[in-house]
């Protein structure tokens, strides 16, 4: 039951962190067409925060999904 939760949780945070990443670009590349410098940095600097946020959460999902064994680790499925 842990284990569902898991990666329920996971494919949670993967899904949230895809959704804002479009959001994100979308607001970024809305931000060129201000014609305001001040809402342009602010918009900018905004939409770049939440980008990479979002990254943040791929990279754990990343690393969840395929973990890395050391070397001399002994795979349990296998004995």
């Amino acid at each position: 039951m842990t284990t569902y939760l898991t990666w329920l949780k996971n494919i949670a945070v993967l899904a949230v962190s895809v959704v804002f990443l479009v959001y994100g670009i979308n607001i970024m590349s809305n931000a060129f067409n201000m014609n305001n410098p001040m809402e342009f940095v602010m918009t900018f600097f905004s939409a770049s925060l939440l980008i990479l946020v979002c990254l943040t959460g791929l990279i754990y999902c990343y690393f969840r999904f395929f973990p890395k064994k050391p070397q001399n680790e002994v795979d349990d499925e296998k004995e």
